[in-house]
């Protein structure tokens, strides 16, 4: 049973939310509704203001053995942060500070409630870069670490886990562990912080983040391409990135899903042409390099039967384009029972579109697909119609076993969260999941973390 006034000792009373009407949006994340797990019916919200008062919560949860999900900015979409079992959600929102924007060091220091939006606006304001470009800017920094997080710009500077460099925790036990900091190299001991990071929240509380930054980029354009057939779109990618050109993201859209989104947003797509895009983003030291980069972008694209290139130059014409992109997802979500998160090699994008056309033409239905098409990560929407069929899991499972027969994954940015656990058999190595669950007990002997997320068994 969970101890509400100790929680009210640990918090003050104005920090626990006990009535069910007043703490909706903490049941719920951004998955979709056909596929999003269940809240369970007695949960207390809990908002903590610092590392300390979440120990003493987790120290408090390990005495009952009481769940304790922790709940960033509720931007999930694989259902990790919906409380499925009786017990305690933690809220991360009031460890909301930037403590430092180091210059000389080129890095930030932020709590892990802190918005992707004010980090950003924050590393701005200091005329300094942050790479990664996760979508929703109202994901908190600490979720941003713990789901690994990918987005558009991962070609050129990789993940989230490549800028992590310190992280303060807490353990599922209540004890404050600090791994690494302000360096660049650090062969101290196994790489504990890399374990945490990516572990979907079930192996301790991220409280605080020290990310690299990078200078400000000088100069940017972003290139739309249209195509009239999906192929020369997909064949055109790894042409680009053989040309020695590393774009920030090479994007593939489709018209009537990024027109849908342009809608929702009141905004308009520039491309009239085509009907399958690319959206590649080029950065450089000065204009001259990016418009050598544009060039050379262009002509492989031409030569891949392109029939239309348009560029943005100005930050408000690109920002708007990088808009309609981030928001595919939030413009048609109710029109999807699920959407998928698989990554294939690279090469093999072209052969996996192929082969879910064909899964789409088995089911009489359509599976648009968009995504991060250089790293070869993308999204295959499933429509309402298979809900209502009944066969979600189903088309589900065959188009995980095309990514698998490809060498892929079927998760790459997402996570497992809850609702690709029943899924995992088709990922079948025994040891390795006998070992994670293992590292799991270690870190966590009582399963109040988290359970149910992220493991198979």
């Amino acid at each position: 049973m969970m101890n509400v006034e100790k929680l009210r000792e640990i918090v003050g009373n104005d920090w626990v939310i006990t009535k069910r009407e007043q703490m909706e949006r903490y049941l719920v994340d951004e998955t979709a509704p056909g596929v999003r797990p269940k809240p369970a019916d007695n949960v207390v919200v809990v908002k903590p203001a610092n590392t300390s008062e979440i120990a003493r919560i987790l120290k408090l949860a390990n005495i009952d053995k009481t769940p304790v999900f922790v709940r960033g900015g509720g931007t999930g979409l694989c259902g990790g942060a919906v409380p499925t079992l009786d017990g305690i959600v933690l809220s991360m929102e009031r460890l909301d500070k930037i403590e430092e924007v180091d210059k000389d060091n080129l890095m930030i220091v932020a709590e892990a409630g802190v918005t992707l939006e004010s980090m950003l606006k924050a590393v701005e304001e200091a005329g300094l870069f942050f790479p990664p470009h996760p979508g929703d800017e109202g994901a908190q920094v600490g979720g941003l670490v713990a789901c690994n997080a990918g987005g558009t710009r991962a070609v050129k500077y990789g993940v989230i886990r490549n800028y992590v460099k310190g992280l303060e925790a807490v353990l599922p036990t209540g004890e404050i562990i600090n791994l690494g900091g302000k360096l660049l190299k650090n062969n101290q001991g196994l790489d504990l912080m890399h374990l945490l990071i990516h572990s979907e929240g079930i192996l301790g509380v991220i409280t605080k983040v020290i990310l690299r930054l990078y200078p400000r980029v000088a100069s940017s354009g972003t290139l739309v391409i249209s195509y009239d057939n999906r192929h020369d779109a997909i064949d055109s990618v790894p042409k680009i990135l053989q040309s020695g050109v590393i774009p920030l993201a090479i994007e593939y859209v489709e018209r009537d899903e990024i027109e849908t989104s342009a809608r929702y947003l009141n905004m308009k797509w520039p491309a009239t042409k085509g009907k399958a895009y690319l959206m590649v983003i080029l950065t450089g030291a000065n204009d001259d390099e990016v418009y050598s980069q544009g060039e050379q972008v262009s002509d492989i694209c031409e030569q891949c039967n392109a029939v239309d290139i348009l560029i943005a130059e100005t930050g408000e014409e690109q920002s708007r384009i990088l808009k309609m992109r981030s928001e595919l997802y939030s413009s048609m979500k109710e029109q999807y029972a699920d959407i998928l998160d698989v990554t294939v090699p690279p090469a093999s994008v072209g052969v996996f579109m192929d082969r879910v056309d064909e899964i789409a033409k088995r089911f009489n239905t359509n599976i648009p697909n968009y995504g991060h098409a250089a790293d070869g990560n993308l999204h295959s929407h499933l429509l309402a119609d298979l809900q209502d069929k009944g066969i979600v899991r189903q088309v589900k499972r065959e188009i995980y076993q095309e990514a698998l027969k490809l060498g892929g994954v079927i998760t790459g940015e997402h996570g497992i969260g809850v609702i690709r656990i029943p899924d995992l058999d088709l990922c079948p190595d025994g040891k390795m999941w006998e070992l994670m669950r293992g590292i799991k007990r270690l870190f966590d002997p009582n399963n109040i973390l988290n359970p149910g997320v992220g493991l198979l068994g």
